[in-house]
């Protein structure tokens, strides 16, 4: 019993007593199989270890498959790892981003064009043309959760309730989102894909982003509520603009960044300085939130909306994701802690709500805290399936638009004019320079100076 309980503490494995006892012995060193693997341990064993196979090079002929086996399986990893290696090297050259780009443009400028053609619907059937841009709306923003899920294979991570999970999708809700990152809105559209309602997303967006083409002109037809960032010329628009969408036959989540623009040491400063000047508790991983946007939402949504979804994003190992690195096929780790709050516990008094905010913040950056400690999130990790419907779009209009496009190029180099050639030159720069600055638009040194010193000096 005794020698039973010092193996139990050694973690060993045992079988049931045979007859006249146990012939224990020191576990023989690990020796080196027919395959270049080795033996298993025979600790606690009622038999006698089995002789040690040959080494590797003991076999030889015919009479040996096995190493014929192992040669096998050696040459396939090695096939592969070189098969991955020459996808990795295409994901990253030019020429691919400029195709994915064209698709990209070429196919959002003709739904646009499409969406324009669907403003006859809206005095005869509202209904009909909210649902028919929620499709073809889908049709361009699931295109760039493509690139986040398949292109460059990203694992998004979802630590949530198991009992709240089974009601995302199905009800209509509040999306809160920390704003880090530069791919942070890319993750919460791959969010709302996870469960069916990328197509109906809304968001609070700045106003300037209305007028870019294809994202901002599909939004438009989406009924996405736009704002300038001055509250007092805001107020009256936001309000009208989610009171109009109480009606809205799809399920939808809000998708808003209570900080109001992305975390940058500058204006986490700035941040700070403001909440001690108003005897805030200062927030570590986080800018202060502007609480009036939030809980004017939650009173126009409040009996439409069924929910506050809190959602923290992180990424492992220190990562500093970015859509160029997205582009170039490079593969992250995201972390999405999301907590589902019942919209009734949100008070309707804009004061009590403006506190509860700053609560939740608070909350928040104890959260990034335990992550940066341990690495998780104090919630059960789940993986929603991967869908195959933003790969199949994207293959569609893959396919629709490059037969053309490879057409006019051999027709241009067979022509031989210069001219012709000379114009899709500079129609190529063009559009890589029109690439750079959508990408640009992501990039959180290139953001907005919203909460900067000198922005508020120029309002003053």
């Amino acid at each position: 019993m005794a020698a039973g309980r010092e193996g139990k503490a050694r973690g060993a494995f045992f079988l049931p007593e045979p007859p006249g006892g146990w012939s224990l012995a020191a576990p023989p060193e690990p020796a080196a199989s027919r395959h270049g693997q080795t033996s298993g341990s025979w600790w606690g064993s009622a038999v006698a270890p089995p002789p040690a196979p040959a080494a590797p090079h003991a076999c030889q002929g015919p009479a040996a498959p096995g190493c014929l086996l192992n040669f096998g399986s050696e040459s396939t990893l090695m096939l592969s790892q070189q098969i991955m290696d020459v996808i990795g090297f295409l994901k990253s050259q030019f020429i691919c981003h400029l195709l994915i780009c064209y698709i990209f443009i070429v196919s959002g400028l003709i739904i646009n064009f499409i969406q324009l053609f669907t403003l006859i619907l809206w005095p005869i059937n509202k209904q009909l043309f909210r649902r028919i841009n929620c499709r073809l709306a889908y049709c361009i923003s699931s295109q760039m959760v493509m690139l986040l899920e398949w292109w460059s294979g990203t694992d998004c991570t979802l630590y949530t309730d198991p009992e709240s999970y089974h009601k995302y999708g199905k009800e209509n809700a509040i999306v809160i989102l920390n704003h880090n990152f530069e791919i942070d809105f890319l993750c919460g559209w791959n969010f709302c894909e996870r469960f069916g309602v990328l197509g109906s997303s809304k968001v609070l967006a700045k106003k300037e982003l209305s007028y870019m083409p294809i994202i901002g002109w599909m939004w438009y037809f989406l009924e996405i509520v736009f704002c300038k960032r001055k509250w007092e010329e805001d107020r009256k628009t936001v309000m009208q603009k989610l009171l109009n969408l109480r009606d809205y036959p799809e399920n939808f989540w809000f998708l808003i960044h209570c900080e109001g623009t992305r975390f940058t040491e500058q204006k986490h400063q700035i941040s700070m300085q403001v909440a001690e000047a108003k005897g805030l508790p200062k927030l570590k991983y986080h800018l202060l939130p502007r609480t009036k946007g939030f809980a004017v939402t939650v009173q126009c949504l409040r009996n439409v909306v069924s929910a506050v979804y809190d959602s923290t994003l992180n990424f492992r190992n220190n990562e500093n994701p970015t859509l160029l690195g997205v582009l170039n096929g490079k593969k992250y780790h995201a972390d999405l802690y999301v907590r589902r709050i019942p919209l009734e516990e949100v008070p309707e008094d804009e004061q009590e709500c403006s506190n509860w905010l700053h609560k939740l913040y608070q909350e928040k950056d104890a959260f990034q805290e335990e992550y940066y400690r341990t690495g998780t999130y104090p919630a059960v990790p789940i993986v929603p399936p991967r869908r195959p419907w933003t790969l199949l779009n994207w293959l569609f209009w893959a396919l629709l638009l490059l037969y053309p496009l490879f057409k006019l190029l051999i027709n241009m180099i067979n022509s031989g004019s210069s001219l012709t050639l000379a114009s899709f030159a500079f129609v190529i720069v063009m559009a890589s320079v029109g690439v750079r600055w959508m990408i640009g638009v992501t990039e959180i040194n290139k953001g907005s100076t919203y909460g900067n010193n000198d922005n508020k000096q120029k309002q003053k």
